[in-house]
């Protein structure tokens, strides 16, 4: 009679067994949805958190800026070769007032910084007419290049080389221009192009 009791207990215990397993594995989901909700929530507010400084310290620039020329120069030192890069760049609004600037520094990212504080020292600003063009033909000579820009009504901007960068960035259309020199040097094009604008006189 006692071996059949045990056996008794023992054929029940496998029935009750269910029961209670069933409670974590119903209650799992529920858990890792507000282990997913709180785990959004945090992720959405970094994000937010993130566009809101990124547009915060992202300034526009009044000028708009292009590069012209980048030269990387190598000087011989007594433990090898030392390299220094020159940039030049052309800024401008648009809107009658441009510069040029020369940088050099070890990397690019320095010696365009020092160009473009060293174009905004140099800024001119360009008469021009009702119609975006200048008052008359003017010319002008700096080291080995001489430019010559002349009105045009109706004909756009006809410019090449560094002269069109100055020019568009200066705001300046219906002219043409003529480079009267054989130098292919865009930096001093653009010297002598912001030279021959500031010879301009209103009429």
């Amino acid at each position: 009679m006692h071996d059949m009791e045990t056996k008794v207990v023992d054929e029940t215990t496998p029935a009750t067994a269910p029961v209670a397993e069933t409670t974590p594995i119903e209650a799992a989901p529920i858990e890792r949805e507000n282990m997913r909700d709180r785990r959004g929530g945090r992720g959405a507010n970094r994000e937010g958190r993130g566009r809101g400084r990124g547009r915060e310290g992202r300034e526009r620039s009044e000028f708009d800026s292009v590069t012209i020329a980048v030269r990387r120069v190598a000087r011989v030192m007594a433990g090898g070769r030392r390299f220094n890069f020159s940039v030049a760049i052309v800024i401008g609004d648009k809107k009658g007032r441009v510069g040029v600037g020369l940088g050099k520094a070890a990397d690019t990212a320095a010696a365009i910084e020092k160009a473009t504080r060293d174009a905004k020292k140099h800024l001119i600003t360009v008469k021009r007419t009702e119609n975006n063009s200048i008052p008359h033909d003017v010319s002008a000579k700096y080291a080995s290049s001489t430019v010559a820009i002349m009105p045009s009504t109706g004909r756009g901007l006809v410019a090449g080389s560094a002269m069109r960068t100055v020019l568009e960035l200066a705001g300046v259309t219906d002219v043409i221009t003529k480079i009267l020199s054989r130098t292919k040097n865009k930096l001093t094009i653009a010297r002598a192009t912001v030279a021959a604008l500031e010879k301009l006189t209103e009429k």
